[in-house]
């Protein structure tokens, strides 16, 4: 392997201590030193000049569902070219580890906004992996671009030891040997080094396929119970409990809390998704913080993940998680064909639960139904384009839901539009992400393809510390921002990766801090290899990250990936947490 000296650049190391300007030598898939500028004399190495820009370590991305792109494309490189050289997959219950490929692609696919006529076949012809340390190893003989850890998907061990029947049958509870079956399957992965397990208790993610479409997923039917019992191998060898909260009830995420707590037992890492300020729920922020101080302060290990960004949302007709939430949409989701679909939606009876529907005030919810707060960007009655559905529905002489429901029989998926969800204040913004019960993440990158583009969340949290100090109002320093986006995740996770010392591992982003402006928030849609022509959403400014190693090796310089054809094959590594991690 070449020898490297990355020259001149301002070091950030990931502790949170204060940068300086450096020479970081590079050797062997190594850091061997970092010494003053110009004091790294005489070495027969390529030199990289970064003299006025950051040099960090690579970012950690905690929650990804990249289980299905990783087979295609495993050099990922969406997140590759943002400086993310970590990632996390297996997150929400989900995970590759075990089954048959129709369970795995049913499980998934519906839930995760990916085309189950891509995933099925692909599963067909790559699932030859028995149990979850198997999985670990075809991991590894994959052509990785960053490195890949993984979390041990709840509904994937709970479907494989029940059959995926009895796991979404609402009357059926695990046996004393399906439990068994469980714990070992979970045993096992935490000897090949899985970072823990993940759990979903929210029942709007529904089951794709026919022979159980529009079910929730398996984990989604267990008992509190049976977590507990799950949970008991995680506790006691200090791995990670991820799970998904129901929003439906406002005691659900504080069960996750207390289970973190080790009062006459090891407390448990338990880290949920998401501290957010929706315009759903204004309250959520306030009364989420004290809560997870206070248990914190009693001893759990607990966080929220939390992304540095505004949560919007863009839609092709229907297609977004959402519309679960309420039981009309998912009827209407149920069904696969858009003709179909479009004959229900004009349906007076349907439209009468659907309005129905989506004014009942429950509890919780994701998405606010502020018709007025959308903006249609596509379809092919070009007079819509720029519009509201509230507008539309003006113009009518109609309801804005009348209207919203008339554009989608009309137009179907050809009708695009958007919305924002969350985090739309920015000083509530800035408060969720110096939050201490917070860990930066959440961009649930490889799924909702059409929906969302969070791939590069690590620039935002940094151009958001720049914004805020050159308006003379900080809220943290880039020195911490740069922790917060490596080695306070990969400490949590148990991986041994997030910082430039002599001896660890040559992950590492060149940033151009001129470069972290507003192109930042720049929207493209981008072709994916080998996903039959499906278009990904993503937010590129590629002069902010102007280099990108990975294991030693340029994998993004310049604008370019390491070799003509895009891809940074090889690069990564699959990671294992190490059995004394705690």
């Amino acid at each position: 392997m070449a020898t490297y000296v990355v020259r001149g650049g301002t070091v950030f190391d990931g502790n949170g201590g204060a940068p300086r300007r450096a020479d970081v030598l590079i050797r062997d898939g190594k850091v061997v030193s970092l010494l003053d500028a110009g004091a790294c004399q005489n070495v027969d190495a390529q030199e990289i000049d970064a003299r006025g820009k950051w040099v960090m370590p690579g970012f950690v991305d905690l929650h990804t569902h990249y289980d299905a792109e990783v087979e295609v494309r495993p050099e990922l490189s969406e997140s590759v070219r943002h400086g993310v050289t970590t990632i996390a997959l297996g997150s929400c219950g989900l995970s590759m580890a075990v089954g048959n490929a129709r369970d795995l692609a049913d499980m998934f696919c519906r839930v995760e906004g990916i085309p189950r006529e891509i995933v099925f076949p692909l599963l067909q012809d790559r699932v030859t992996w028995t149990g979850p340390a198997g999985y670990l190893d075809h991991l590894d003989s994959l052509a990785l671009g960053p490195n890949v850890a993984a979390m041990l998907g709840h509904s994937t061990i709970r479907a494989a030891a029940m059959g995926i029947g009895r796991s979404v049958d609402p009357k059926a509870k695990p046996t004393r040997l399906e439990m068994d079956a469980m714990l070992s399957m979970i045993d096992e992965a935490l000897d090949a080094g899985y970072i823990g397990l993940s759990v979903n208790t929210l029942p709007w993610d529904k089951m794709d396929g026919e022979a159980h479409r529009s079910s929730p997923t398996p984990s989604v039917f267990a008992s509190w119970k049976e977590y507990r019992t799950l949970t008991a191998p995680l506790r006691a060898r200090g791995r990670v409990f991820q799970g998904v909260p129901n929003i439906e009830t406002k005691i659900n995420a504080v069960l996750f809390m207390i289970e973190s707590l080790g009062i006459l037992r090891p407390s448990l890492k338990t880290m949920i998704i998401a501290m957010m300020d929706p315009r759903a729920a204004r309250m959520t922020v306030p009364l989420v913080d004290p809560a997870v101080r206070l248990f914190n302060a009693l001893g759990a290990r607990f966080r929220f993940q939390a992304l540095p960004n505004v949560f919007d949302l863009w839609t092709d007709g229907l297609e977004v998680p959402i519309l679960e939430e309420i039981g009309a949409g998912t009827e209407a989701l149920h069904l696969t064909s858009l003709a179909a679909r479009s004959d229900l939606l004009r349906d007076p009876a349907y439209r009468a639960r659907f309005k129905r529907d989506w004014g009942r005030a429950i509890l919780g919810k994701a998405y606010h139904r502020n018709l007025a707060e959308t903006k249609i960007v596509d379809a092919p009655d070009a007079s819509l384009i720029g519009k509201s559905f509230a507008e539309v529905g003006d113009e009518r002489g109609i309801s804005a839901i009348d209207a919203f429901l008339d554009c989608q029989a009309d137009h179907g998926n050809d009708l695009r539009w958007y919305t924002v969800v969350a985090n739309d204040r920015p000083e509530w913004l800035r408060k969720i992400v110096n939050h201490p019960g917070i860990l930066v993440g959440f961009s649930d990158a490889g799924a909702h393809l059409r929906n969302m583009a969070f791939y590069n969340f690590p620039l935002r949290l940094l151009k958001m510390v720049q914004d805020a100090e050159r308006e003379g109002r900080p809220i943290m320093t880039v020195s911490r921002a740069v922790q917060r986006l490596t080695s306070e995740i990969a400490d949590y996770l148990g991986l041994e990766v997030g910082r430039l010392v002599p001896g660890a591992r040559a992950d590492l982003v060149v940033v151009d801090p001129a470069h972290l402006d507003d192109s930042i928030e720049e929207l493209h849609e981008a072709e994916m290899d080998g996903f039959g022509g499906l278009r990904r959403l993503v937010r590129r400014n590629d002069e902010a990250v102007p280099l990108v190693m990975i294991g030693g090796k340029p994998a993004w310089s310049n604008g370019s990936f390491a070799d003509d054809l895009g891809r940074v094959r090889g690069y990564g590594q699959a990671l294992r947490v190490a059995s004394s991690a705690a």
